[in-house]
């Protein structure tokens, strides 16, 4: 089964990533992907992933890295599927991707005419972060997990503990030390600030796909490879508007409104006052 890749920004980045985002994030998957793509090719294997971007760490802090999902082998030259060939269980050795990842992101700077020297001797200096975590169980954990994290933002609502005139004091997990939880107060401009460090430039995507995952690989190749494994592709049942009360079992239940899981009061209140009126 598929596992999950993160590939983290040293923070000597940071400066950079404020002052041209766009190139920095799309450098971040374009390296990643570059990445990935090498090692497969090493094993004589086509790949895929599926790619996420994140620009924060759990106080707000810029902390750019990219979330990827990658399946647990590949295709080779003849079209057949290719399972993994190292004994445990990761897809690739970290240490030795990180390597490649710094190599190919400190590349394309240079290709773009970053050149500082200083900056440059920093980011060789230290080891860059490629972390694996252990495989997905099976598709509904790879769905579970897209769930989670595809449309989050920042921060949470349930995470705001309070806000006051001048400050905001929210929750926050230190994984420096274990994942303890903590929280932190900061004043209404440094809050929005932070905040403020994670909105995108417009139109850019943070979700993309690549390789054997990708929308154009997928149309012209996937029906056939699904033949050739011998996958039997269920057949999605279109769900009816109208279920059955699950009280009486006979009377048909209509969704007249749906509440955001974690929406603030006001729009519950809203919602509930509009239907009354009707």
């Amino acid at each position: 089964m598929g596992e999950l890749t993160v590939f983290t920004l040293p923070e000597e980045l940071n400066g950079l990533a404020i002052a041209n985002p766009t190139l920095i994030y799309k450098t971040l998957f374009e390296a990643a992907w570059a990445t990935l793509n090498q090692f497969g090719k090493t094993e004589g294997m086509q790949l895929g992933m599926i790619a996420i971007l994140h620009t924060w760490g759990q106080n707000l802090s810029l902390h750019p890295h990219l979330h990827c999902i990658v399946p647990g082998g590949g295709i080779d030259h003849h079209g057949k599927w290719k399972k993994k060939v190292r004994t445990d269980k990761y897809l690739f050795s970290v240490k030795a991707m990180s390597k490649v990842f710094r190599a190919k992101f400190v590349a394309s700077l240079r290709t773009c005419g970053i050149t500082d020297r200083d900056l440059m001797d920093k980011l060789f200096s230290k080891n860059w972060v490629v972390y694996a975590k252990r495989p997905f169980g099976g598709p509904k954990q790879v769905i579970e997990y897209l769930g989670r994290y595809t449309h989050k933002v920042a921060i949470s609502n349930h995470r705001i503990k309070e806000v006051t005139d001048k400050e905001v004091r929210f929750g926050y997990k230190d994984y420096r030390k274990g994942g303890e939880k903590k929280e932190m107060t900061l004043s209404h401009v440094e809050f929005i600030r932070r905040f403020s460090l994670h909105i995108l430039p417009r139109r850019f995507v943070r979700i993309r796909h690549y390789g054997i995952l990708s929308s154009s690989w997928k149309r012209g190749k996937l029906q056939a490879l699904q033949s050739d494994l011998k996958i039997k592709i269920p057949e999605v049942k279109p769900k009816t508007l109208l279920n059955k009360c699950r009280c009486c079992k006979e009377g048909n239940l209509v969704t007249i409104a749906i509440f955001g899981q974690r929406g603030p009061p006001q729009d519950f209140l809203f919602v509930t006052q509009t239907l009354s009126a009707k």
